[in-house]
């Protein structure tokens, strides 16, 4: 089976903010109907990515490259992290204010408003002002009006940062819809559960390069592949790194990862007892994504 044409590709880009170099050399392909997610660290890229793909800042070097019949920029939708709406005006002013900003048909855009309005759950909010919605609403109105002209690309920029969980639920299932109608997704976002459990691959961006980009699967097996994660707790507080375990900071938890489970726990439990540490718990656990993480980018995700 032929594999599928990327529908976006972003070669070899390069950014620099002053000193700082942003992007260095980063190459990612998004093909239609696909949510990828973009995992790093803060200061790996990610924004400064979605804000050159938008349009709102130029790359240095490098090249975006967009498959054939795809019209960029109308072929695009731009969620960013923070609420991009006009505050001032109502929901169905929103939408028909960006109607138009992407030349959608006239004599489409009523029917299209009425639809966006009921696909966000804000159908009895329609005549409301902006700045009386929580932020989940706000958010699922900046959806519904970034995708308002049907483009084949979306790219959302934490999409769920400081919404209640309800509002978070829904704006997945909206995600979900989009990609059902082959919308090709690009979600950057801090929530490795989102990652884990909600993209089609992901790609985890560190310095400015694509570090991994896969399946979930593919990224375990790449990376700790068949290794399990050791928890151990203990009753007291420890020094146990030089035990080959890295230290929460209460100081009585411990991890590694294991390649062989019978040999490498039975060596460790026996030094911790020769040296009178006491043990409580001993967990042995599958690899996650976040395990994926911190042995690519050597920080938590949030770092």
């Amino acid at each position: 089976m032929p594999l599928p044409t990327a529908i976006l590709s972003i070669q070899a880009a390069e950014k620099s903010h002053g000193k700082t170099r942003a992007l260095r050399g980063l190459s990612l392909d998004l093909f239609p109907g696909e949510l990828l997610g973009l995992l790093g660290p803060n200061g790996a890229g990610k924004t400064s990515l979605i804000r050159c793909l938008a349009g709102r800042s130029r790359l240095d070097k490098g090249a975006f490259t967009f498959a054939t019949g795809t019209d960029a920029p109308h072929s695009l939708g731009v969620v960013p992290q923070s609420i991009a709406v006009y505050q001032d005006l109502t929901a169905q002013q929103n939408l028909v204010a960006f109607g138009k900003l992407h030349a959608v048909d006239r004599h489409q855009l009523g029917e299209r408003v009425d639809q966006a309005l009921q696909w966000a759950n804000l159908t009895d909010r329609r005549h409301h002002l902006v700045r009386t919605f929580s932020g989940g609403m706000q958010r699922r109105l900046n959806i519904a009006c970034s995708v308002l002209h049907h483009p084949a690309i979306l790219l959302l920029d934490e999409p769920t940062v400081g919404v209640d969980p309800q509002s978070r639920s829904r704006i997945y299932e909206m995600i979900d819809e989009l990609r059902d109608r082959g919308t090709a997704i690009l979600l950057t976002t801090h929530q490795l559960d989102e990652a884990q459990y909600r993209c089609d691959r992901i790609a985890i961006v560190d310095l400015g390069k694509v570090v991994c980009v896969g399946t979930l699967d593919e990224l375990i097996a790449s990376t700790v592949g068949h290794c399990q994660l050791l928890r151990i707790r203990f009753q007291h507080v420890v020094d146990a790194t030089r035990y080959g375990l890295s230290m929460d900071d209460s100081g009585t938890t411990g991890t590694c990862v294991i390649s062989d489970p019978a040999t490498q726990l039975a060596e460790i439990l026996t030094s911790l007892d020769r040296d009178q540490h006491r043990v409580g718990q001993v967990l042995l656990q599958q690899p996650t994504l976040e395990d994926v993480f911190l042995h690519l980018t050597g920080k938590e995700l949030r770092e």
